[in-house]
């Protein structure tokens, strides 16, 4: 039993260690209006880095359906995608909170805000779609490439535009960012925290995906 739920464990203790630890050890002091607030990294990082584990293994799975259009392919990829986009809504969410401490505001219009918005929308159209069509395979079949493309939008709307315009947000043009949000210059003490909360977000994701899979499957032999 222990071989087959070692990695549920893992998750619940990786959680458990940052939801405590992460609020005490020791953080560097960076500037006056940073302090304490920079503990949301722990939270806020971690939740981006689990939305593209899952939205990831979401697009493999659309790639598999159409090289093997089953069912099951199907599910897997709208699961993982469903709950990427949740993680993804975290994300912006646990940002919003860090902005209003950082930025004076939840939301400036910042290009890095806007673009994950707008990265959330495109994957909120792909549940919209699905939701618009009775037959399973057409649903399936469209999909599949719909979410390859909502996957590869990620690229420019997070990344690309952001770099290329003014931004607040760390490692955005005209931001000089801070060794505390700065993957190369990370503070030691919390290295020790931010690492297993990157595993332990992740595996909550898959946790979670695993159970929608298995109730969808459910229901798909009963209906």
């Amino acid at each position: 039993m222990l071989r087959a739920y070692w990695w549920k464990i893992l998750c619940f203790v990786l959680l458990m260690y940052v939801c405590s630890y992460g609020f005490y050890v020791k953080v560097p002091r960076l500037d006056d209006r940073l302090q304490q607030t920079i503990r949301n990294f722990f939270f806020h990082v971690p939740m981006w880095f689990g939305m593209m584990v899952l939205l990831t293994v979401s697009l493999v799975y659309a790639i598999k359906y159409l090289n093997n259009p089953t069912a099951k392919n199907d599910i897997y990829a709208s699961a993982y995608a469903a709950t990427g986009t949740i993680f993804g809504f975290m994300g912006i969410t646990t940002g919003a909170l860090w902005a209003n401490y950082q930025w004076g505001q939840p939301w400036s219009g910042d290009p890095k805000q806007n673009g994950a918005a707008i990265a959330l929308l495109i994957y909120l159209a792909y549940f919209v779609l699905r939701g618009s069509m009775n037959d399973d395979e057409k649903r399936a079949r469209i999909s599949a490439v719909y979410n390859i493309f909502a996957f590869f939008m990620l690229f420019p709307t997070l990344w690309i535009l952001p770099r290329l315009t003014q931004s607040l947000h760390p490692g955005g043009q005209g931001s000089s960012g801070n060794p505390g949000v700065n993957g190369k210059d990370l503070a030691p003490s919390m290295k020790l925290v931010f690492w297993p909360a990157v595993i332990g977000w992740t595996l909550l994701g898959v946790w979670i995906t695993t159970l929608k899979i298995r109730l969808q499957i459910l229901i798909e032999k009963h209906s």
